[in-house]
């Protein structure tokens, strides 16, 4: 691929965000290039549900939602057959090249954009050059626009290369609810890779620097709390009322005083908390959603048992009930030396990279974990990378931009990490 046929596929899936379990048009975009640049190269090509394990969906949106999205697919002009195949929210793609004897390596690249609206603001390149989301109410905010290209271009390069072995490049849905991860992990396709690659743009590292293998992930798990009381008349009878309000306005207080633990990094943030009807009735329900962090798989549980006696706790004291359900979550992993030390070999022979960091720790949460587990369980090993992006606007915020230039520089360095690894490796 040429650097205009990068900046009009990025380009392009960058008009059309869409958020988890919907990107019904950047699967079939996705399906078309490939199809369209690899043609019968392509041993395999898993689409929809033939590319996740269903049942291992997590953080799944409402019909009525999924629905909206694949009639705006629709309405993009996606090829029919390739969009009835996902219907249901059934996204996400497993591209396999089969080229001789040799190892599988698989890379990650996730998909999905987030639920917020773009920036207008003519100093911002997608607003300024025609490119921006026309979807006012989702945008490519972290860069899986530009993930997505890079997997599309390290296939076409790998297909080009005298590559022994088999590539197999995961378009995995759902990272931003950490919903896709476990689903493509547990399918099929993970089980016989010997080496994972994941790659993610930015993370405030400035184009022509790369990172060989990041680390510090935290576990993470995301709940809704929903505490039941019963409405009274706030001036006439509160005594007669149990005040839902109290209790979630008790668990709120008490959850940010968990104390943090010795062993590493634990957090949780009461992100919503919502109820009530009027200022003179006393709430019977209102809810919290929450999401807790750790470190370590190993210390999110540790989270996971005090958060739960909080709310609990919470609801006791106020004579009320709470229903705790635990929605997405993935846990933590760590790079693999043998593969870091590949990547920034390559990463030093390659044109445009100007600084190498070996390692450096993401301080978030990232559902490729699921699949970097997975093979390491196996017998394998993994590494996430990073590829340093200008951004002039922080990851998740309404200005996030990528300098498309470092496109090209993933797609040569996970090329060749995945050409290199075939050649170490018996």
């Amino acid at each position: 691929m040429t650097a205009d046929d990068l900046v009009s596929l990025r380009r392009d899936l960058h008009r059309k965000p869409e958020p988890a379990w919907r990107e019904f048009y950047t699967t079939a975009r996705i399906v078309d290039e490939l199809e369209s640049r690899l043609g019968d190269e392509l041993d395999e090509l898993h689409v929809g549900p033939d590319a996740i394990a269903g049942g291992q969906r997590m953080a799944v949106p409402e019909e009525t939602d999924l629905a909206h999205w694949y009639d705006q697919a629709r309405t993009d002009g996606v090829d029919e057959a390739v969009l009835e195949r996902l219907e249901g929210g059934y996204t996400g793609v497993v591209a396999v090249l089969e080229r001789g004897e040799g190892p599988t390596v698989g890379l990650r690249v996730d998909i999905d954009g987030l639920p917020q609206a773009e920036s207008t603001d003519p100093a911002h390149l997608p607003a300024a050059e025609g490119f921006r989301s026309e979807h006012e109410d989702a945008m490519h905010a972290c860069g899986h626009d530009a993930h997505a290209t890079i997997g599309v271009g390290v296939l076409e390069q790998i297909a080009d290369s005298d590559f022994s072995g088999t590539l197999k490049v995961f378009f995995q849905p759902a990272e931003e609810v950490v919903g896709g991860g476990k689903a493509m992990a547990e399918s099929d396709h993970i089980r016989d890779v010997d080496a994972l690659l994941a790659v993610h743009i930015g993370l405030d590292h400035p184009t022509g620097e790369i990172v060989a293998g990041i680390d510090g992930f935290l576990a993470v798990s995301h709940l809704e709390a929903t505490f039941t009381g019963e409405s009274a008349h706030a001036g006439g009878h509160p005594e007669q009322g149990r005040n839902a309000v109290q209790a979630m306005a008790t668990a709120v207080q008490n959850l940010y005083g968990i104390p943090r633990h010795n062993d590493g990094k634990t957090r949780v943030n009461a992100g919503v908390v919502e109820g009530g009807s009027a200022a003179n009735v006393i709430p019977d329900e209102v809810r919290i959603v929450a999401e807790i962090r750790g470190e370590t798989t190993e210390l999110l549980e540790y989270m996971k048992h005090r958060t739960g006696r909080v709310l609990r706790s919470a609801a006791e004291m106020h004579d009320c009930e709470v229903d705790i359900e635990t929605g997405a979550e993935a846990p933590s992993a760590t790079s693999d030396q043998e593969l870091v030390s590949v990547v920034a070999d390559v990463a030093r022979e390659t044109a445009g990279v100007e600084r190498i960091v070996e390692r450096d720790e993401l301080g978030g949460s990232e559902d490729a974990t699921f699949l970097m587990q997975a093979v390491q369980r196996n017998g394998g090993t993994a590494c996430y990378v990073g590829v340093g992006t200008d951004h002039p606007g922080g990851h998740h915020t309404a200005t996030f931009d990528v300098d498309e230039a470092s496109i090209q520089h993933g797609i040569d360095v996970l090329a060749g990490a995945v050409e290199r690894v075939t050649l170490e490796r018996p």
